[in-house]
């Protein structure tokens, strides 16, 4: 199959808006005709089925929480990025973009990521509208910071809530239309099948979780919002219930997943701090604005901090290593993601990791106390202000911009990092891998379309921090409502979809046999160990460093644990009630076939690129060898139990120059 990505033609600036002239419509009269199955109320998904509602279409949300409220996008903390240009400081559309691409190492489609940087700034007016509550500048004007990859100022954020107050903005939005009996929400309902009626998505079948029950409901077209696949590793920065079985369902009916081996690992966060820790806290990348980070420079201070016979404090300024200063002396603490993350690794493979498991390095504040200290006294007319008062003032100053993420991390480790630097490791945190899509967010199959960290299509083989955020929303509230018409206006005849089709009654089938067969199962295994030990295989061999070697270890590890998980996992309780180990098992199972296939996609790209790095393939000083000539593609995988088929996109450059990305 020959996949066809539909870019618009013409320049790349006038793409998006003369499609948006030109493409088809549905008209009023006709939308109230057509359903739409919006799965998922995180970001991309509240926002989407928010305004298609609003447009007039019949929309049934989904989502396995209690409230859309409690999707995992509440957690994003840092920001959203948008080409504003508040700070005056050169910012642009094509900066943005150009960041953008750059930062994924050249592995994203131009249109689309031209198309996300095009529409970020309405964004914020859309989210300001609804009254979430930026950070201000003191005369009034919306502040922003910056995040990793960039040398301007872009990022607008609420303290370290960003994604809390995006998210009740959505979910306002989302609720007038509930109320109003535009959207139909189902909550406590997992999507467990994608149903195709002659080659269409028509609807999905869930399982009620409060009373197990298996239901089918149908639509003209399914949207699904229902974020990454990070926690296939077990131990990642994702809330426990996130997953992949969404997208899974819909790849086992036919669709493409697209570069899963594009995996993010975030610098900051908390270490790991034992065998039966179940996640992973993010310390935000906003904290890269202030905090610097390091290790001692000498073996002999590692191993007193380590013993506790030293404090962090105690290393003199000339016995510490700033090694992202020294080694990227242009872009400092605020490189991206995947080279702070390989950096951080790298220091602490030397053996100068500063906690007990040696994998932690240090994000130090008291230089920005002392430098908003100084400027605060003088604030203030102290003009000659001693250490005591630089202090006050700085710790207030660095508690106003961060004071909760501060707050959480003494909670968590019992340190306070106003004193002693935090410590900090990277983990799994991000997918840029994930569904097909073409230009207008649908899939290989018809109807289907996919939003947010769902999808592939936007930042390549490493997401710049601050844009998932402003990916999840352009999606929902400016690129789905248009392009979804693409589909929907050659539907305008077609009646309410039946549920109770044979396609329908096989794919129910097909669930209650499923889930039959685990049932039966009746092992000794729970289903947390197994799920354990699928994100060790992968942590290990498809994680931050990857070789050939590795992976067709980690590939025959995992089949094999799959057979064991077929004879021997156990899950108390009945499936007709609310059984949480039931979900989880399923779940499992699909994050098993998932791994495998990250694996695959990760042995066919045989070069380093953003998150993916080969260890065959690196330069002189350990930065990524990517190889353009062969590997400018995107891998699009159609599943298939023995061998997974590999379908390419090539990725042409028209815009910017394909050059190896520098942050020094």
């Amino acid at each position: 199959m020959k996949l066809d990505s539909k870019i618009p033609e013409g320049p790349l600036e006038e793409k998006w808006e003369n499609y948006k002239g030109s493409m088809n419509l549905v008209a009023p009269n006709n939308k109230r005709h057509l359903e739409v199955i919006v799965v998922g109320t995180g970001l991309a998904g509240s926002s989407a089925a928010a305004s298609l509602a609003e447009l007039g279409y019949k929309v049934k949300a989904y989502t396995f929480h209690d409230s859309p409220r409690r999707a995992h996008s509440i957690a994003a903390q840092g920001g959203i990025n948008a080409a504003k240009n508040y700070q005056n400081d050169g910012d642009s559309v094509y900066r943005l973009f150009y960041d953008t691409i750059k930062g994924g190492d050249y592995r994203s489609r131009e249109a689309n990521t031209y198309r996300l940087a095009e529409v970020s700034a309405n964004i914020i007016d859309q989210c300001v509208a609804q009254g979430v509550p930026f950070a201000r500048e003191y005369g009034g004007l919306l502040a922003n910071r910056s995040f990793g990859g960039v040398q301007v100022s872009r990022t607008f954020y609420a303290r370290g809530q960003t994604g809390q107050q995006l998210l009740i903005g959505a979910y306002s939005a989302l609720s007038r239309q509930v109320s109003s009996g535009q959207v139909e929400l189902f909550t406590r309902h997992e999507v467990l099948d994608i149903v195709i009626i002659d080659g269409k998505a028509r609807g999905i079948i869930v399982r009620n979780l409060i009373t197990g029950e298996i239901e089918r409901h149908s639509a003209h077209a399914v949207v699904l919002a229902t974020g990454g696949y990070g926690n296939v590793f077990y131990l990642s920065t994702n809330a426990m219930g996130c997953n992949v079985t969404a997208a899974w369902r819909a790849v086992q009916r036919g669709a493409y997943m697209a570069n899963p081996c594009y995996t993010q690992i975030h610098p900051t966060c908390i270490p790991v701090s034992g065998s039966y820790q179940s996640k992973l806290t993010l310390m935000s990348e906003s904290l890269r604005n202030d905090g610097r980070v390091w290790v001692p420079k000498k073996k002999e201070d590692v191993e007193a901090i380590r013993s506790k016979q030293k404090s962090p404090n105690d290393i003199p300024e000339e016995d510490r290593d700033y090694y992202l200063e020294r080694r990227y002396p242009a872009f400092g603490n605020l490189v991206p993601r995947d080279v702070a993350s390989r950096a951080a690794k790298q220091a602490c493979d030397r053996g100068y990791g500063v906690n007990a498991t040696g994998l932690a390095v240090f994000l130090d504040f008291n230089a920005a106390i002392e430098r908003y200290g100084k400027a605060a006294a003088h604030q203030h007319g102290i003009h000659n202000p001693d250490a005591s008062t630089i202090r006050k003032y700085g710790v207030e100053v660095i508690e106003q911009k961060y004071g909760n993420l501060f707050e959480m991390y003494e909670k968590i480790t019992g340190d306070d990092p106003y004193r002693t630097p935090m410590m900090i490791y990277p983990a799994v945190h991000y997918t840029m891998g994930g569904l097909w899509v073409d230009y207008n967010l649908q899939t290989n199959v018809d109807g289907l379309f996919a939003l947010g960290e769902c999808n592939f299509s936007d930042h390549g083989a490493n997401r710049l921090g601050a844009s998932a955020l402003m990916q999840g929303l352009a999606d929902g509230y400016f690129v789905i409502p248009y392009t979804i018409g693409q589909f929907l206006s050659q539907e305008i005849q077609t009646p309410p979809i039946p549920n109770d089709t044979p396609e329908f009654l096989k794919a129910e089938k097909e669930v209650n046999e499923r889930i039959d067969r685990l049932m039966d199962i009746n092992g000794e295994v729970s289903v947390d160990t197994f799920h354990r030990e699928l994100g060790h295989i992968m942590w290990e061999y498809c994680g931050m460093a990857r070789n050939r070697e590795g992976l067709l270890k980690g590939r025959a590890m995992i089949r094999e644990l799959r057979d064991r998980y077929w004879k021997e996992v156990y899950i108390p309780g009945d499936r007709n009630e609310f059984n949480p180990e039931l979900e989880k098992a399923l779940r499992v199972a699909d994050f098993m076939e998932m791994g495998e296939l990250m694996i695959l996609d990760a042995l066919d790209r045989e070069e380093s690129a953003g998150g993916h790095f080969r260890e065959e393939y690196q330069t002189e000083d350990g930065e990524a060898l990517r190889r353009d000539e062969e590997y400018a593609y995107v891998s699009a995988w159609e599943w298939d139990e023995e061998e997974p088929e590999l379908h390419k996109e090539k990725l042409v450059f028209e815009n910017v120059e394909l050059k190896v990305r520098s942050y020094k």
